[in-house]
């Protein structure tokens, strides 16, 4: 179960939390999350590069230690990176002090004041603890990229029926969302490059 589009009322509940960007230009935010991975996050980086588009990278560390050498063009290229723990935890199902611990060993080869929990599961205690060092990142808009219920068709609907300015937007550069992600990062682009959007990436410090 998951909201396409975060609720609006939701977001004030937790305000420490970054949902959207506040802009009055047609300016959108594209995020990866679950990378670096080999041939997917290369294929998204070329696409990225053919619009001219920047783009946040939310890593996991373990992968960033497996593939520095895409780590490194992402960073090259001019996108964002954010730190996405070292393992991918739920910080719901996790307790306080192995999760902290697994941000910081995410952050000793991400470098950014950018983080973002997996799944989007966090504790207000976890939020406490983080806030003062990151800009704890969710998104106002979740492509269901990783849903294998989910056609491609349905996942660039579900970006373009719900964007708006400053909306950023949640694809999956993993092995699992590929073969939807991909073919609808090609329209979602397409779509949004005719309607005059420009695709920014988040600062990351």
């Amino acid at each position: 179960m998951y909201f396409v589009k975060t609720p609006e009322m939701l977001q004030p509940l937790v305000s420490d939390l970054l949902w959207s960007v506040h802009t009055f230009d047609k300016e959108i935010f594209l995020t990866f999350d679950d990378g670096p991975i080999p041939d997917v996050t290369e294929q998204v980086l070329d696409i990225l590069k053919s619009y001219n588009a920047k783009a946040t990278f939310f890593c996991i560390g373990k992968n960033v230690k497996k593939h520095p050498e895409i780590y490194r063009r992402i960073s090259a290229e001019g996108h964002s990176i954010g730190n996405h723990t070292q393992d991918h935890l739920n910080g719901v199902k996790t307790k306080q002090y192995r999760y902290l611990k697994n941000v910081v060993g995410a952050a000793e080869v991400i470098d950014s004041r950018l983080f973002r929990p997996p799944y989007g599961r966090i504790t207000p205690a976890q939020i406490s603890a983080l806030k003062s060092r990151f800009t704890i990142v969710m998104w106002d808009i979740i492509t269901g990229d990783f849903d294998k219920t989910n056609g491609v068709e349905k996942v660039v609907r579900n970006v373009l029926d719900h964007v708006r300015e400053g909306s950023i937007i949640v694809f999956h550069d993993s092995i699992k969302a590929a073969p939807r992600m991909i073919p609808a990062l090609k329209i979602v682009m397409e779509e949004l490059s005719k309607a005059g959007y420009k695709f920014s990436a988040l600062p990351q410090n």
